[in-house]
């Protein structure tokens, strides 16, 4: 009986984690839109930035560079982007 209930509550932890993962907006790179990237959190932020990074230049970010790529995004979407405008449109080296 212990087993069946330890069993249960473990089912109900791991479905209810994959409603919050599957709720969560996605970063994916370059195609994140300003909107979600503001909302994001730092970390969520630097980890879109590392991908858009990545897609663009076929190798890994170095923290300088997502740091400065960070910075520049944010203006440009704060400024002249749009909620729907794509990060990859913003300024960059």
């Amino acid at each position: 009986m212990r087993r069946s209930v330890t069993a249960g509550v473990l089912g109900a932890l791991l479905g209810s984690g994959a409603l919050l993962v599957g709720c969560s907006p996605a970063y994916t790179g370059g195609d994140t839109t300003c909107s979600n990237f503001l909302k994001a959190d730092e970390s969520a932020q630097r980890a879109a930035v590392g991908k858009l990074i990545k897609d663009e230049r076929d190798r890994e970010a170095s923290n300088l560079e997502i740091t400065g790529t960070r910075i520049a995004v944010q203006a440009y979407c704060q400024t002249a982007g749009t909620p729907d405008s794509k990060i990859k449109q913003a300024p960059h080296l």
